[in-house]
């Protein structure tokens, strides 16, 4: 298992809609990223930030990411989600959320 941390920037004018659509998320995504190998994940804000925080269990979390895509209800909750962000000028090309580097754990 590895842990990973994402940061991307939520649209002020967004926010209340990413919370509400967040509040209720719908069943089939959950259990696409369960089976796709994510687990104990959260999302936190400030300031209109979003930092991500998952688990993964798997070879290539880059490769799951692209996996999940095939899952037409997953292809609509990125459609519902995605215009609500501003993903990082400084991101990874190819990347939407930034990955982070993690630089202390404590057990």
């Amino acid at each position: 298992m590895k842990r990973y941390g994402m940061v991307i920037k939520v649209k002020p004018e967004g926010f209340e809609e990413y919370k509400r659509l967040h509040a209720n998320p719908q069943p089939e995504v959950n259990r696409i990223l369960k089976e796709c190998g994510f687990s104990n994940f959260s999302i936190f804000e400030k300031d209109y930030y979003l930092f991500g925080y998952f688990e993964f269990e798997g070879e290539d979390v880059n490769k799951a990411l692209k996996e999940m895509e095939k899952y037409p209800i997953y292809k609509k909750w990125l459609k519902l989600c995605d215009p609500l962000q501003e993903p990082l000028a400084t991101r990874k090309e190819g990347e939407w959320w930034a990955f982070m580097e993690k630089v202390f754990h404590l057990d």
